[in-house]
């Protein structure tokens, strides 16, 4: 192993299933570290003076901190160092995407491999899980005030636990029959189990927050009847569950999912599990997954282990386009997903019984960057080609659902709909209501809408202690 002053260049690789076991079931790929892995990684760190990983972190963490716990062997400890700025450490441990924030600003990366800060935040948060070792926090005393949080996904969770902890009453209404929004109806149990995401739940509930599900606001209540029904402040962390479709011919045809759908059916509503649970779902002998993303990434892996023989990814760019984490392509490259570059779909074949049979796609080239600062791709006249697929899951983003914002009239959005909201507060322009999270900026990171909830928590109580709140 290569090193550098007496540390290793090369991270502790993650243990996980083997490819060809892993497609046959719906179990965690990765494993996770063993105490003594996590102490040889945690080893790695520099223990910086001026840490730069932290400014790369949405919420802040102590990341040098914990870390120096973990090689101290004071897991219990280094747990309660990340609680101090994240709620949801098992989570993020798993889901986000540390490459490009903390890890991406490892000093340590500038010579091989930055310190796996990801996977050690997994591991201390698993163990103080397995352990039962988890402590509240201590609740400041009741200060009367009644906040509602509308959606219980990462940032709706975030603002409710802290909230809490400064003496807020907290209720979440959550419009599906489970809490945790994206946490379980859009991350599949192999990349974040259920169970984790009910225990991190769970430790927000026990300061406190009351959690109502079936609750769709604005249609049970709206938002302005939350606050005349004796609730001091609002915060919408509804999300952006609105599907989009390619509108091209055959996009209605039976075979043809949404990732949303597909996804809540297998994750939520446990297709895969079908007859136990009673949510079928079309298995696919060969499936088309449009997209380039982490969804299409879950999409198609989903896919295989529904029992599909063969699962194209379709992506109108390169690979190196690809927004999706490196590591999930990686996997679903492992598992057997084939990848199509460069094409975009035109059209769904049918067959006379309305189900789909084929789906026909013209290739692609690359031409100058694009607002995304990917290169736009092109299409090449006369490319056209089919591939014979029964299901097709378009993957390619979500838009906001529009019941929130068009039963609130005088919540200020933008062109395409999301809430106009201050980026350091959270504050919109409806006195007492702030939001954050994908209702806000559009689909994003799992610890982007946490940062969000971090920041409204704090402006929400500066607000409701001064009561004339501060315009934006």
């Amino acid at each position: 192993m290569t090193k550098a002053r007496g540390i290793s260049v090369t991270r502790e690789p993650m243990p996980k299933q083997e490819a060809k076991l892993r497609v046959r079931n719906f179990n965690e790929v990765a494993l996770g570290y063993s105490a003594q892995q996590a102490v040889k990684e945690a080893g790695r760190c520099l223990q910086c003076k001026k840490p730069s990983c932290i400014s790369g972190c949405p919420v802040n963490i102590d990341i040098p901190g914990f870390i120096k716990l973990i090689t101290e062997k004071d897991f219990e400890g280094a747990f309660y160092k990340i609680r101090e700025n994240n709620s949801l450490p098992a989570i993020c441990g798993r889901v986000c995407p540390q490459e490009s924030q903390c890890e991406k600003l490892c000093v340590l990366g500038k010579r091989g491999e930055p310190v796996a800060i990801g996977r050690l935040e997994r591991f201390v948060a698993d163990y103080s899980l397995q352990k039962r070792k988890i402590k509240v926090e201590k609740v400041a005393k009741s200060n009367g005030k009644r906040v509602a949080v509308v959606g219980s996904g990462p940032a709706g969770l975030t603002v409710a636990g802290e909230l809490a902890k400064m003496g807020y009453e907290v209720t979440v209404f959550e419009g599906l029959h489970k809490p945790g929004g994206v946490l379980v109806y859009g991350i599949p149990e192999f990349r974040l189990p259920k169970a984790i995401v009910q225990q991190e739940i769970d430790s927000i509930s026990k300061l406190g927050v009351r959690i109502k599900t079936n609750m769709v606001i604005g249609k049970v209540y709206t938002v302005d009847e939350l606050l005349q029904n004796g609730f001091d402040a609002v915060f919408i962390g509804s999300g952006a569950g609105l599907p989009r479709f390619m509108h091209i011919p055959g996009e209605n045809l039976n075979g043809v999912y949404s990732a949303n759908e597909y996804l809540t059916r297998t994750n939520l509503m446990k297709a895969y599990l079908f007859p136990e649970y009673h949510t079928p779902i079309k298995s696919g002998r060969k499936v088309a997954v449009i997209g380039g993303g982490n969804v299409a990434m879950d999409s198609a892996r989903t896919a295989l282990r529904l029992g599909a023989e063969k699962v194209f990814n379709i992506y109108r760019r390169s690979r190196t386009e690809m927004p999706a984490r490196a590591e999930e392509v990686e996997n679903a490259e492992e598992e057997g997903v084939e990848f199509v570059f460069l094409s975009a779909p035109v059209r769904i074949i049918g067959d006379e019984e309305g189900w789909v049979r084929a789906i026909e796609c013209v290739r692609m080239e690359l031409g100058e960057p694009d607002e995304s600062g990917r290169r736009r791709p092109i299409p090449l006249p006369g490319s056209e080609y089919t591939l014979e697929v029964d299901t097709i899951v378009v993957a390619i983003g979500t838009d906001v659902n529009p019941i929130i914002p068009s039963t609130t009239p005088d919540l200020e959005r933008n062109q395409q709909g999301y809430i106009i909201a201050s980026q350091e507060t959270g504050q919109t322009s409806k006195p007492g209501v702030f939001a954050g999270g994908d209702i806000v900026t559009g689909s994003a990171t799992v610890i982007s809408a946490m940062g969000a909830g971090k920041k409204a928590a704090l402006a929400i109580h500066k607000y409701l202690s001064n009561q004339k709140g501060e315009q934006r």
